[in-house]
């Protein structure tokens, strides 16, 4: 950062000032001194000029109110910025508090204790509360709205400072002796703070300043020092938090009287007095320090006692209360940010995270792209490119540089290109303080060393630099150096990790580097030169005082340098050398080594000229050339860029009010005098007199313009000469053009084109007739919407390839921007199908796809893509069409079997006589049954018609329950699954012998086709009902048996024993032994548990059950049936012939009833009414 004094405000008769505060928000500056004195000013910037911006735009001041009510000296002013309130505070202890009412400060609320004096007030971090200590020791606590909320009596104790916690939960008091005690929100005492920083002193010291920052602004990074505590004696300790046992201790050698941070924690501004050693009296300094005890800047004041301190709220200003003076000091801060192929970098904090936000701005197309980086150190750019500097997390040092060198790297380099994507990460030990970068090289410095990454990108680079690279990689990619050491790039190997970190007693302050030379800057002012690629010491050099920035101009020829003060000064590092351009054949004017300028703080070499830079002195922009100063600009902007005699300056200042939306406002281009004032010679006075003033002061970039100027007046000679100079080989090829051209308006045309004047060209060639030249040059310039517009405005038949090729171009130009509805009516209109196809596809508009392969001829080579498009979506028959149309059957059979389509893929494989697909089929089915899938092993067999095969596993999956005692509901489902199965097949064998065989022999032959393949398995085949039909019987016995139809029942279970071998033998004579003694008919009874006793699968201990129940039964009943159950129930032939009813399970007496279609099982006509399917199968009636 730099900082320098910038405006004066003197106090009406001489009054000594106190105490000084500035509200950050609204912009206030109250400042508080003897008699009473009280006074309110605002700065305002008032300009018209969209340039001056910020701190180069003049201030005045817009309110300068004296505010009446003290009559003692004001020794405390504090400022309520959430509601707009000061409050302040007398040698007689009388405390006001002021409010803004209609543009004025007007007295609110007034307190006196009259006992004591205030010597401090502090507001919490919401406004909310205000804490104010006394002298004697009592502490009051009010609400914004003059409610006092609790006080206190710290006995025998002299407050002095008062500090709240950001939360708003601690509260620090610091006491007239120096301690400092920590109390909680409601006054209780919590313990006395360690103050680490007083070891070592002798005397009574006095606290100067606790200043605790509330991280409105976000961090500096995490966990980072926000307490300050300071001391009369100069030392000062910040902390982490209040009991933080590692506080960072800073001695800063002054007599200290304030402190405050700046509005984001990042500068400690420390206010005092500095005896010098061979002075009598003191003289005013202000210190400006980081969190982590760095020192920044030193800045003195002129005065006798300082007395005050204040930062503004946006942080570029300061104020300073000296004796009856308020100083104004502008800063220039070290923001983290660069200039990278027309991208402007630069990062900043938010409060709501811990990471910086890194924002890649392009100003060009103005689009930002956002990258977020944990604890950020520096951005660096050059080229088109930029390196972020950062600390290593615990984590990503851990796992990504393991197995680099085997210890944990703490620091990373990252490589980005324009918009923020990394194209190589560097993992470094070396504290990256210092960096800078060439085409080719990253440098980085800490205090003791510097390190060398020769990067690899995906760009070219001239023959010259790739001689250079490859030279390098014999060496290696990465080197260290320790700045004691004297390379001599003999025997240079690589890095030597081990002697890089030994500690200096001159540490590095600066680096700079260009492609062939690397510039190094210590301490002591002493200046080391070695050479790039292979890094050799050259020389080393003295300069009057410590560097802090450093430059070399395109050529490396001469160094810029700006020390610790701010004073500019050059360096001839090689007198010899000259300029590669034009204007080095010219004496440089001036000695560079007496040049020098005060208050500098940025300064940039122009890229293509050695003897042309541009520095920013205070608000001041100069321009240099050959060390002759041009006429100031007033600007505050940090300078990108200087190439071409124009000059890129960024109000970095103004972006970072508002970081999340930069505004093109804020980039700014000046324009050097030579090149204005070629201009206005081309403009006002001629093309000679501008040629002469360019002869003398040339420049490729003003030969340019007079090229461009005698273009425009058709002064071709003049052109091609000023073409030459700035070896612009386009232009002088354009000259020979035009002057093969005889028509006037037609080399008028061409220039207007050149210089991007398109509508007029194009108006110009239409003028003569010409249009093919104007359709020519927009289908040059990719203006595909003009071609098709000048193609259809013509009188005559355009060409229809022409036309075609404008259709297509359109096309792409919406399918690019993925606007499919567009650009497929532009490729129809184009006749370009695959096109076409690909749109449909996109906008899920398959039925125009579908026409789209309709209307395409046999074997076009679009229809296999347009088959894998149908077969992605899962269209299978579109697919198939498409396959069969270009001749592909294997494709549409590997289509069918990929979406499951088993029954098509039969189909299709039978019709083009293909062998594989059965193999095919039974491979994957093996698999499923592998894993168990036999439920998708059948679906598989059955989409493809299999249906045999089905039917086997259906079986063996009903079996397989049935054994397991599922319910018999979901048992008797999976047997008429499996007899349907059984039933497609016999309908399939009779489909396919009718297609062969006559009507009248197909029943025949069909039976015949049938018992020929399932002679394997006759019960499956024959008899496939019979397992549903057991269990549907089991079913119906027990559903009659619950509604009261004990002898329905009974002689449904009669019917059960005759599937013993599906139904387990204990169920079925168990279900028939209840039954019929329901229905009292004992005699069956008894035969079934006879049945029971001697059944073989039941343990002697179930058959002993079974023998008690019967006793049990039998010695009360008769073990007779009645005479009707007896007649019913007879054995004969011919009642065991009759059909059974499948509704009711009795027997069929009827000459008529009705017979299901499906399973062939039979029912009265009475009883069938009920149903709207069949019993068993289910099948509609």
């Amino acid at each position: 950062m730099f900082i320098y004094l910038s405006k004066k405000i003197a106090i009406p008769n001489n009054i000594h000032l106190k105490c000084v505060s500035w509200n950050k928000e609204q912009g206030f500056i109250a400042c508080g001194g003897d008699d009473g004195l009280l006074r309110v000013l605002k700065l305002d910037t008032q300009t018209d000029d969209v340039k001056l911006k910020g701190l180069a735009a003049p201030s005045n001041l817009s309110m300068n109110q004296t505010l009446e009510g003290h009559n003692g000296a004001v020794q405390v002013v504090t400022w309520n910025e959430q509601y707009e309130k000061l409050t302040t505070s007398d040698q007689n202890g009388l405390i006001i508090v002021w409010m803004l009412y209609k543009g004025a400060w007007y007295e609110e609320m007034i307190n006196n204790r009259n006992k004591s004096v205030v010597r401090s007030m502090s507001w919490n971090a919401d406004g909310q509360k205000i804490c104010i200590v006394y002298e004697d020791g009592a502490v009051i606590v009010g609400s914004v709205d003059g409610n006092r909320i609790w006080g206190k009596e710290l006995k025998g104790t002299q407050l002095a400072h008062v500090a709240w916690s950001p939360d708003s939960k601690i509260l620090l008091f610091g006491m007239a002796n120096g301690e400092v005690q920590i109390y909680d929100n409601q006054g209780n005492f919590i313990m006395k703070m360690t103050v680490s920083c007083l070891t070592n002193t002798t005397g009574a010291v006095s606290i100067a300043g606790i200043h605790w920052y509330a991280g409105s602004g976000g961090y500096v990074e995490p966990d980072c020092p926000c307490l300050a505590i300071c001391f009369d004696n100069g030392r000062c300790q910040i902390m982490r938090y209040e009991n933080d046992e590692n506080p960072v201790c800073v001695d800063t050698m002054m007599n200290v009287v304030s402190i405050q941070w700046n509005h984001c924690g990042s500068v400690l501004a420390v206010a005092g007095s500095l005896r010098a050693s061979n002075a009598d009296k003191d003289f005013n300094i202000v210190q400006f320090y980081t969190p982590f005890g760095e020192h920044l800047r030193t800045l003195k004041v002129r005065g006798k006692q300082m007395s005050g301190v204040a930062w503004e709220g946006g942080g570029l200003r300061i104020g300073l209360a000296v004796d009856s003076y308020i100083y104004f000091a502008n800063i220039r801060p070290d923001y983290k940010w660069g200039y990278c192929c027309s991208t402007v970098v630069y990062a900043y904090t938010k409060l709501e995270r811990q990471e910086h936000c890194v924002v890649f701005w392009d100003t060009k197309n103005n689009e930002k792209f956002v990258k977020y980086v944990k604890s950020l150190m520096s951005i660096t750019t050059s080229g088109d490119f930029c390196i972020l500097a950062s600390k290593a997390s615990d984590i990503a040092s851990q796992e990504d540089t393991e197995s680099e060198s085997g210890s944990h790297s703490k620091y990373i380099l990252i490589l980005c290109n324009s918009i923020g994507t990394p194209l190589d990460t560097k993992h470094i030990d070396i504290d990256p303080l210092f960096v800078t970068m060439t085409k080719t090289h990253v440098i980085a410095a800490s205090k003791e060393g510097f390190y060398l990454w020769q990067y690899r990108v995906a760009k070219k680079l001239t023959a010259l630099e790739i001689n250079q690279v490859t030279r390098t990689k014999k060496e290696g990619r990465e080197r260290l150096y320790h700045i004691d050491s004297s390379p001599s790039g003999a025997n240079d190997t690589g890095a030597d990790f081990t002697k890089a970190f030994t500690a200096t007693r001159d540490p590095i302050c600066c680096i700079t580097a260009t492609d062939k030379t690397l510039i190094v800057g210590r301490e002591s002012a002493t200046i080391h030169r070695y050479s790039l690629p292979n890094v050799v010491l050259l020389q080393k050099y003295t300069v009057n005082n410590r560097a802090n920035y450093l430059a070399l101009n395109c050529n490396s020829s001469r160094l810029a340098i700006i020390d610790i003060a701010g004073v500019l000064t050059l360096m001839d590092l090689d007198v010899g050398a000259t300029s590669d351009d034009s204007t080095g054949n010219q004496a440089s004017t001036g000695d560079p080594s007496k040049f020098e300028r005060k208050d500098v703080w940025d300064m940039k070499w122009a890229n293509d000229n050695p003897d042309l830079f541009a520095m920013m002195e205070k608000t001041r922009m100069y321009v240099f050339r050959n060390l002759d100063p041009e006429e100031p600009i007033q600007t505050s902007g940090y300078i990108c860029h200087f190439e071409e005699l124009e000059i890129k300056s960024v109000l970095l200042d103004e972006i970072m009010k508002d970081p999340e939306r930069p505004n093109k406002d804020n980039l700014i281009n000046f324009e050097i005098r030579s090149l204005r004032d070629s201009r206005s010679l081309i403009e006002n006075v001629g093309i000679e007199e501008a040629s002469q003033f360019i002869e003398n002061n040339p420049h490729p970039r003003l030969w340019r313009l007079l090229a461009e100027a005698s273009l425009e007046k058709l002064d071709l000679k003049k052109a091609e000469q000023a073409f030459v100079r700035c070896r612009d080989y386009q232009g002088i090829e354009l000259v020979k053009c035009l002057a093969n051209l005889h028509s006037e308006p037609m080399k008028q045309a061409e220039v207007a084109a050149y210089f991007g004047r398109f509508e007029e060209a194009d108006r110009m060639y239409l003028d003569m007739d010409r249009r093919d030249l104007a359709i020519s040059l927009r289908m040059k310039l990719g203006d595909w919407f003009k071609v098709l517009h000048l193609l259809k405005m013509g009188s005559g038949d355009c060409d229809d390839a022409l036309l075609e090729q404008a259709h297509n171009a359109i096309g792409d130009y919406f399918a690019d921007r993925q606007k499919w509805a567009n650009a497929v009516q532009y490729y129809h209109q184009g006749r370009n199908q695959e096109k076409q196809a690909e749109c449909f596809y996109m906008l899920e508009d398959y039925d125009g796809l579908e026409r789209l392969s309709s209307s395409l001829p046999e074997n076009n080579k679009l229809l296999p893509d347009i088959g894998q498009m149908f077969a992605t979506v899962g269209m299978c028959e579109q697919a198939v069409k498409a396959y069969l149309k270009c001749n592909q059957p294997k494709a549409a059979v590997d289509t069918c079997v990929h979406l499951n389509q088993w029954n098509r893929a039969v189909e299709l494989a039978r019709t083009h006589n293909m062998k594989e697909i059965k193999s095919l089929l039974s491979k994957y089915a093996s698999h499923l049954l592998e894993k168990n899938k036999i439920l998708e092993a059948v679906e598989l067999y059955h989409k493809a018609h299999y249906f045999l095969d089905a039917a086997k596993l259906m079986f063996q999956i009903a079996d397989g329950e049935a054994k397991k005692r599922s319910r018999p509901l979901r048992v008797k489902k999976l047997y008429v699954l499996a007899a349907l199965l059984v039933e497609n097949y016999h309908q399939q064998v009779k489909e396919k012998v009718q297609g062969k065989k006559s009507e009248g022999t197909s029943a025949l032959a069909g039976l015949l086709e049938e018992e020929a393949t399932s002679s394997l398995d006759n019960r499956m085949v024959d008899n496939a009902w019979r397992g549903a039909e057991a269990y549907h019987f089991y079913l119906l016995a027990q559903r009659q048996l619950y509604a009261g139809s004990t002898g329905d029942a009974m002689r449904t279970a009669l019917h059960l024993r005759e599937y013993e071998d599906i139904i387990p033998a204990v169920e079925i004579y168990s279900v028939l032994a209840v039954c019929s003694a329901a229905s009292r008919a004992f005699g069956t009874c008894s035969q079934a548990f006879i049945k029971l006793e001697f059944l073989e699968s039941l343990d002697p201990e179930q058959r002993q059950q079974y023998e008690d129940l019967a006793l049990e039964i039998f010695t009360t009943y008769s073990p007779k049936d009645s005479r009707v159950v007896e007649r019913d129930r007879s054995s004969d032939g011919s009642e065991e012939k009759l059909p059974t009813n499948i509704v009711t399970g009795a027997s069929i007496q009827d000459y008529q009833f009705w017979m299901c279609r499906t399973c062939k099982r039979c029912s009265t006509e009475r009883e069938i009414r009920k149903y709207s399917c069949c019993p068993l199968c289910h099948t509609s009636l």
